[in-house]
């Protein structure tokens, strides 16, 4: 039989909730066989979608749609320069609608290609959030009531909110807070949480980078008592080798790896025992392929898996992390953010989750689809997020 080539490369920019996401669909010799995959880089999403259509496109048209391990190597070095976050996630796409092919060809889910299941479902965890520890305590009894037993608890978001801030005079636009104040407030939240709700609760918490290495030491240190499930995101990825500190003073679980995009940034970490999660953007990565070694790598060291799931990864991209958790025996936990109705009438097919637990599709492939009528409803916007805008009292931008 002849082979199944690509046809041809189409990049679907939506914003069915408001966030921008980036979907690659690919077109075969086959009439009706296409795949989908999942490019979101929100705050650069023009820049994917250029990346795709006048790079990878031509590099790819009437390739052979199975070579995906060869396909994904050579695109990658196909620019020289290569692990930074717009071109993974437009190698992403392609690798993702490829696997989505392979799947609808061999007319079984993605998972079963991937060894089939090791779990029926994976385990969820959502995100509490509260004004004070009162409106957050209402917010976890409301997840636990709806059957999740992993939630992650912050008050007043990445950083705290309603600081008192004494700032310099013409200090500059930005969201600002108080990382001292954060700090403090964390022990005393999770001590409350625990007074309400026993230690039958798994708790996660996100530093979200928002400290300075050594207080983020601290930090580590000072909830150990609290038995979080994981703390995340406690150091930015130019200071990952605090994690070393941080690991030699307290037994508190460690996640990391949300804006990870080279190997090198991940590979000491898990070769050294640092970390016990790893959180990475799968498309982030570059994908379905690199996702599955990583995995594999992760497996080895005694390191699981919580992928990144919040609202600016498409339901493709959410169904790719739900393929892996299920097939993947270091699986530990997946973020989970709620896929409104919007999301749903542009992608039929999402995951759905019950009782606290998220599960795949059955169909061939990822098992979703794409309403392009529906999609082009809710065109994206070229705004920055103000949250990216991070500043600290005296008006000195940092990370976010």
């Amino acid at each position: 039989m002849a082979p199944v080539t690509i046809r041809n490369v189409k990049t679907i920019l939506t914003a069915p909730q408001g966030i921008n996401l980036v979907v690659v669909k690919i077109e075969t010799s086959e009439p009706g066989l296409y795949g989908l995959g999942c490019a979101t880089f929100t705050q650069r999403y023009l820049a994917v979608a250029a990346a795709i259509d006048e790079y990878l496109k031509p590099f790819l048209v009437g390739k052979d749609v199975s070579r995906i391990e060869d396909i994904w190597q050579s695109a990658m070095v196909s620019s020289y320069w290569r692990n930074g976050p717009v071109l993974n996630n437009a190698l992403s796409g392609v690798d993702m609608a490829l696997w989505d092919i392979k799947g609808k060809i061999a007319q079984m889910p993605l998972y079963e290609l991937f060894g089939g299941k090791c779990r029926e479902a994976a385990a969820v965890y959502r995100h509490a959030d509260g004004r004070d520890v009162q409106e957050l305590e209402q917010n976890v009894a409301a997840f636990k009531e709806a059957g999740y037993r992993y939630i992650r608890c912050q008050m007043g978001g990445y950083g705290g909110k309603n600081h008192s801030l004494h700032k310099p005079e013409g200090a500059l636009p930005g969201a600002y807070y108080d990382p001292q104040a954060y700090a403090r407030s964390i022990p005393p939240m999770l001590d409350h949480i625990r007074n309400c709700f026993g230690f039958e609760l798994e708790l996660l918490h996100d530093v979200h980078e928002r400290l300075t290495p050594i207080d983020a030491v601290r930090l580590a240190k000072s909830v150990e008592p609290y038995r979080l499930f994981f703390l995340e995101d406690a150091l930015a990825p130019e200071h990952i080798d605090y994690f070393q500190m941080i690991r030699s003073q307290c037994s508190t679980p460690l996640a990391m790896g949300e804006l990870f995009v080279h190997p090198m940034e991940w590979t000491p970490l898990i070769a050294n025992r640092l970390i016990d999660y790893i959180r990475v953007h799968i498309s982030a990565i570059g994908g379905i392929t690199p996702a599955r070694k990583l995995a594999i790598l992760c497996e080895a060291f005694g390191v699981r898996t919580a992928w990144h799931g919040p609202g600016d990864v498409s339901p493709i991209g959410h169904a790719a992390n739900v393929h892996l958790d299920v097939s993947s025996p270091n699986f530990g936990v997946q973020e989970w953010t709620p896929l409104g109705e919007e999301l749903q009438s542009v992608f039929p097919g999402c995951p759905q989750v019950r009782n606290g637990y998220v599960y795949p599709n059955e169909t061939p492939g990822l098992g979703i689809e794409l309403d392009e009528g529906e999609a082009a409803k809710y065109p994206c916007t070229n705004k920055l997020p103000e949250w990216t805008l991070a500043r600290i009292p005296d008006g000195t931008s940092v990370r976010p």
